[in-house]
């Protein structure tokens, strides 16, 4: 199971999911997207709490907003944290999660320590925490079908960049060789016009 949430702090508004337990964790480590930001409670155990951000969307560029509802939800969802002020969270990409076979079920490292940032949570905030849980949603998705799905019309559109691209390129080339005999043909004019010039030019002297 699945419980995703719907964070409406700005517009448009962002999904934000996460497994039952440390089972899902696995399934949600494993079919991530690109677009989908990790948050975990740092040094203390807590769900792992996913943003999916739009496509294009980076780490970076997460609302002020939203980075604070996946915070307090991360928080609220820790067994230990919750109880706790002044917590840190760290959240990453998802590319940048490393699984290696030695690892516990739901235990994860990363591939780049300076990929992982900290946000600071001074306490829990009743009102946003209570304005996610009204959104929550349970489900039951196939995770492996809807990554394949993004994965394959990420496909199609670089596919499609790719013709588009061949297209243009195409096009230019006939432009190109266009213009070209446009200028070798005005050459030859010029050419004939200062011969026959030059032509004219004889008879009369001639006469």
């Amino acid at each position: 199971m699945v419980f995703y949430f719907t964070s409406a702090a700005v517009e448009p508004p962002h999904t934000i999911y996460m497994g039952k337990d440390k089972y899902e964790n696995e399934d949600l480590i494993k079919y991530g997207w690109p677009e989908d930001i990790w948050f975990h409670v740092d040094k203390l155990s807590s769900a792992h709490v996913y943003l999916r951000l739009p496509k294009g969307g980076t780490m970076e560029n997460i609302p002020p907003e939203v980075l604070i509802d996946c915070a307090q939800l991360v928080k609220n969802n820790s067994i230990q944290g919750c109880k706790m002020n002044n917590i840190n969270v760290v959240y990453t990409p998802w590319a940048n999660l490393k699984k290696t076979g030695d690892m516990d079920v739901g235990q994860i490292g990363f591939h780049h320590s300076k990929a992982v940032k900290i946000v600071s949570v001074e306490k829990k905030v009743n009102e946003i925490v209570n304005r996610l849980e009204k959104t929550k949603d349970e489900r039951y998705p196939d995770l492996a079908a809807e990554k394949e799905s993004r994965d394959r019309e990420e496909r199609n559109e670089k596919k499609a960049l790719i013709q588009d691209q061949k297209k243009r390129e195409k096009e230019d080339q006939k432009m190109r060789k266009e213009m070209d005999d446009l200028r070798h043909y005005t050459t030859l004019m010029k050419e004939e016009n200062m011969k026959s010039n030059e032509d004219g030019n004889d008879s009369d002297d001639f006469m």
